[in-house]
């Protein structure tokens, strides 16, 4: 028998990010490419609270008609004044009808929708210099003008 530890998972963060239109980059070798321009938001965790700055992205690769991979950068300003870089990478899967209704902006049933990410902090803080130390994992929900998250710290 082995004496490792089993993972915990420990709420951190709920997380509400405002999107733009996406820009549709075309089919590439890659996959089809689009970036969705991040407009603002607002994250709240057990006792701080902070906002998205405009001026993110998320840049996603449209595998085939079930599978998008997500990669989203963005940065926070925490209520103190700190600063954090968020690097977002995500795997969202559904039917294909659900995913051409969810590409095209529509409201789609999240319970169909398989959306996982994982999120990688940085920051200058040293108060927060801690999230850069730990690994964190996330869902999330696609509505037609925002992603909405909740984040939890692997314990």
């Amino acid at each position: 028998m082995h004496s490792l530890t089993e993972p915990v998972l420990r709420f951190f963060a709920d997380v509400s990010v405002q999107v733009g239109m996406p820009q549709d980059v075309g089919l590439t070798l890659g996959g089809k490419r689009r970036v969705v321009p991040i407009l603002g938001g607002e994250v709240c965790g057990q006792g701080w609270t902070a906002r998205v700055l405009p001026g993110g992205a998320d840049f996603q690769r449209i595998l085939n008609d079930q599978v998008s991979e997500l990669d989203a950068r963005y940065v926070l300003e925490t209520d103190a004044g700190d600063m954090i870089f968020v690097q977002n990478r995500a795997v969202r899967t559904a039917s294909a009808d659900v995913m051409h209704r969810l590409l095209r902006g529509e409201p789609v049933d999240p319970a169909a929708v398989y959306f996982r990410c994982t999120p990688r902090f940085e920051t200058s803080s040293k108060a927060l210099s801690w999230i850069e130390e730990r690994v964190f994992l996330g869902t999330g929900e696609r509505r037609p003008v925002e992603v909405v998250m909740r984040f939890f710290e692997v314990a």
